[in-house]
């Protein structure tokens, strides 16, 4: 497996740094605040719209595009795939349930449970708020697993693996076991305004649509994250007991 580890790379306009490129995909770490794609309110300041003008090159005629192959809420940062062509989008999206997606998330309070799966049916409601449900009928299927890396007497940091991709499903399952994502304004009970979402798409890996190496990427954590908890030892470099 190719590993791509280390410092952000090409730096874009509103902070989206690129972190692989090749014929066929472009890999980036997109900071919080920035939108994956527009919407009614906003056109221009996001990843697609940048990503665009990038692979065109400014020249507004090219036929050069990019392809959504999944999304990030606009508060959450972390690593984002593009497609540089229909196929190639085709492909990821439809290897998408072997691909492995690590978050890191502060949350409020101390989990008891060092590690566990969340499973319910989360829905959404009319003002496309999600929430949970044991309705089948209601809402789809959605498994969030997640380890606790370090806690402190207000904050629990968490290694959140992302089973399924359900609209706002880290962050709807963690406030439902009573540790809501801090800087949440949605689904959390903030008293005060926080510098940002706690929510980062820490690493991913997958297969390349096309020669099938298996790709894996991996972000620096974000300094407001180590600004709640505090510095911690990677899991990956943890003695086993």
């Amino acid at each position: 497996m190719r590993t791509h580890t280390g410092p952000r790379g090409k730096l874009l306009p509103g902070g989206l740094a690129i972190i692989h490129e090749d014929r066929d995909i472009i890999v980036v770490d997109k900071p919080p605040g920035l939108l994956t794609i527009s919407t009614d309110r906003e056109k221009l300041r996001t990843a697609y719209f940048i990503l665009t003008n990038y692979v065109r090159k400014g020249v507004a005629k090219s036929r050069n595009r990019i392809f959504i192959v999944h999304r990030l809420d606009r508060e959450t940062s972390g690593i984002l795939i593009f497609a540089k062509n229909d196929a190639a989008k085709f492909r990821l999206q439809s290897q998408w349930q072997d691909t492995k997606k690590k978050y890191l998330a502060v949350v409020h309070g101390r989990c008891e449970k060092r590690e566990e799966t969340i499973t319910t049916y989360l829905a959404e409601n009319q003002t496309h708020g999600v929430y949970t449900t044991t309705d089948a009928h209601k809402g789809k299927l959605a498994h969030t697993a997640y380890k606790v890396l370090k806690q402190t007497k207000d904050f629990t940091l968490l290694e959140v693996d992302l089973l399924t991709g359900r609209k706002h499903q880290i962050r709807v399952h963690l406030a439902a076991i009573g540790h809501p994502v801090v800087g949440d304004p949605r689904y959390g009970k903030e008293r005060k305004a926080r510098n940002r979402l706690a929510l980062h798409a820490k690493s991913i890996s997958f297969a390349h649509p096309f020669s099938g190496e298996p790709l894996s990427f991996d972000t620096k954590v974000p300094a407001y994250f180590t600004a709640l908890v505090g510095d911690w030892e990677p899991v990956n470099h943890r003695r086993s007991n």
